[in-house]
C-alpha cells in the first residue's frame, strides 16, 4: 500500500456547502496581543528584566496569581530581588501555614511594597520589618500606621546610638578588655548588645561604624 506523505496525496477538495474562512493578519495579531502571557515567556521576562535567578523565576511563575502579585510589588519598590525574597519567603510561609491562596492574602501587594520601601529608606531594619509583617498579617493595617503606633522607627541619630554604645561598653568591662587584647569575635557581641538595648531599632551599619571609632580612640 502506498503511504501518504503530503497533503495532495489525500486528494483534498473544497466542501461545496461551506464558505471559505478568511482570517486576516490584523485579526491574528489582535488575538496574540490579548492572549495571556505564557508561563515560559513570563519566566524568561522575569530573568531578563528583573535579573532573577532561574530558580526564583520558576517559583514565581508557577502560580499566575503569585506572579501578578510579585509584579505589583516590584512596580512600586523597583527592587525585584528583595521583593521576590519577601513574596517567596515570609508571605508564602504565612499563606502555607493557613492554607490560603494568594488571592486570600491578608496583606495586599501595595502594603507589602510599602513595607519593603520602609526598609530601603532605612525607616526600619530588616529585623523590625519581620515583626511588622506579622502585625500586618493579623490586622491588615498598612506598615506606616504600625510603625507610628508602635514607635518602631529605626534609630539613626548618631548621638543616641553613641549613648547606647557607651552604656554597653560600661556594662561589659571584661568583654571590652578581651576585645582590646585581640579577641576580635567579641565585636559581634557588642553589636548584638547595642541592638538589644535599642530593641532592634538602631541602624546596624551606624552601630558598627561608631563602635569601631570608639574602640580606636
Amino acid at each position: 500500500m502506498r503511504s501518504k506523505k503530503y497533503a495532495n496525496d489525500y486528494r483534498y477538495f473544497p466542501e461545496p456547502d461551506l464558505l471559505p474562512v478568511i482570517i486576516e493578519d490584523n485579526f491574528i495579531e489582535k488575538v496574540k496581543r490579548h492572549m495571556p502571557e505564557l508561563l515560559e515567556d513570563k519566566k524568561i521576562r522575569f530573568i531578563n528584566s528583573f535579573e532573577l535567578s532561574d530558580y526564583d523565576a520558576d517559583v514565581l511563575v508557577a502560580n499566575r496569581d503569585i506572579a501578578n502579585y510579585f509584579e505589583g510589588v516590584v512596580e512600586i519598590t523597583k527592587e525585584p530581588k528583595l521583593s521576590a525574597n519577601w513574596v517567596m519567603g515570609d508571605l508564602s510561609a504565612f499563606l502555607n501555614k493557613e492554607n490560603l491562596e494568594i488571592s486570600e492574602s491578608k496583606i495586599n501587594y501595595k502594603n507589602l511594597a510599602n513595607l519593603i520601601l520602609r526598609i530601603l529608606d532605612k525607616t526600619i531594619s530588616g529585623k523590625i520589618a519581620k515583626e511588622i509583617f506579622e502585625i500586618m498579617w493579623e490586622t491588615s493595617h498598612d506598615p506606616d500606621k504600625i510603625i507610628e503606633e508602635k514607635g518602631l522607627k529605626q534609630v539613626t541619630d548618631t548621638s543616641e546610638i553613641e549613648k547606647l554604645i557607651d552604656l554597653v561598653l560600661e556594662q561589659n568591662p571584661k568583654q571590652l578588655s578581651d576585645l582590646k587584647s585581640g579577641k576580635d569575635k567579641l565585636f559581634g557581641f557588642f553589636v548584638g548588645q547595642v541592638m538589644k538595648a535599642s530593641k532592634g531599632k538602631a541602624n546596624p551599619s551606624q552601630v558598627n561604624k561608631i563602635l569601631k571609632e570608639k574602640l580606636e580612640e
